[in-house]
């Protein structure tokens, strides 16, 4: 839809993406960083998809994983991701696994433009260790998890609109690479 045929409550960023960015990727990726500083840089709101279900829940995630499972925490998270993909343009900073649910993956095919935050195992694997707040890393060799997660996740995260290498650049170069290729996507161009 031409952006001038939105209601002039959308937002439309610079790029003139009138439709919500889903960032996807494993944990530790740097969704939810790059995703902030995307969202200013594209005049849109910014969601981060695990803030949301722990104030949906009144709970943190881990929280959650205790006490009810990680399959009611899944159930929630599609709940979550269905009102924020139908709402208006936001960047949404997706969980690793949010994608996983195929209701969740049509909702962010039919509106968003997603894009797989990708960086090497290794990089991944250095950032979610300095941090005790992953309740599928608990108690288990982090290097090994993110391996079985990549195994089972990337074929899903490989479906994303685009794919962008993150590895161990800073975040502000994510973000650029990020914005580079949704300027390809935007203008028709293919993504590199």
């Amino acid at each position: 839809m031409p952006a001038d045929a939105l209601p002039d409550s959308t937002p439309v960023s610079p790029l003139g993406v009138n439709r919500t960015i889903t960032l996807v990727g494993l944990m530790g990726v740097g969704k939810s960083t790059v995703g902030r500083r995307l969202a200013q840089r594209l005049g849109l709101p910014f969601h981060d998809g695990d803030h949301e279900i722990e104030a949906a829940a009144g709970m943190t995630v881990s929280e959650i994983f205790a006490t009810r499972g990680e399959g009611e925490f899944r159930a929630g998270e599609a709940r979550v991701m269905r009102r924020l993909l139908e709402g208006p343009p936001i960047v949404l900073a997706t969980g690793g696994g949010a994608i996983m649910n195929s209701e969740t993956r049509a909702l962010i095919k039919q509106h968003s433009i997603s894009v797989w935050m990708k960086a090497d195992l290794d990089v991944i694997a250095e950032r979610v260790q300095r941090r005790d707040t992953r309740p599928l890393l608990r108690g288990k060799n982090t290097l090994t998890v993110l391996t079985d997660l990549a195994e089972a996740r990337y074929p899903v995260y490989s479906q994303a609109d685009l794919t962008v290498e993150v590895g161990w650049g800073s975040h502000g170069q994510a973000v650029d690479a990020i914005y580079r290729e949704l300027r390809r996507y935007v203008r028709g161009g293919k993504p590199s």
